[in-house]
């Protein structure tokens, strides 16, 4: 991903989102030298992204998101099966990431996924009406197959 990219990627994240990231956030991560990748079609359409961090020996998962128009065709399957083949080939023994328990679709698909709930961080994640809602922590073996994605994409 680069700061031409954010535009779309803004576009995106505020409509998929109730508490989107800001441009500032993703400005920070990029500056940081946090690995950024964008999903995009032979037309040039952004399909979705993900931005992650790297660690000695593992990778966690900061932010994955599609587009809303194209959520449901495998996407989102597409970016992980690429973020576990990069941390294999890399040498990383685990990927970690949040998610909200209220975020049904993202549970089962980590769960699908061969990511385990290994703990909680309580009020992570701002909520409606200034509550905050816990963070489920959940981590993947990177030595395990991922499912196959449904049909190959390039991510880049």
């Amino acid at each position: 991903m680069a700061v031409s990219w954010l535009d779309a990627v803004m576009a995106i994240e505020v409509v998929a989102y109730p508490f989107p990231w800001t441009r500032g956030n993703f400005l920070d991560s990029l500056a940081a030298g946090h690995p950024m990748h964008c999903l995009i079609d032979g037309r040039g359409e952004l399909l979705g992204y993900m931005v992650t961090l790297a660690g000695v020996d593992e990778i966690h998962l900061l932010n994955i998101t599609v587009a809303p128009q194209h959520e449901g065709c495998g996407w989102a399957r597409t970016m992980l099966h690429a973020l576990v083949r990069h941390a294999r080939a890399t040498g990383l023994a685990f990927i970690w990431l949040e998610v909200r328990p209220s975020n049904a679709r993202a549970r089962r698909l980590y769960e699908r996924f061969g990511f385990e709930q290994i703990g909680l961080r309580r009020g992570y994640y701002p909520a409606e009406g200034g509550q905050r809602e816990d963070a489920l922590v959940m981590r993947r073996a990177v030595g395990t197959d991922p499912p196959s994605p449904e049909r190959p994409h390039a991510v880049d």
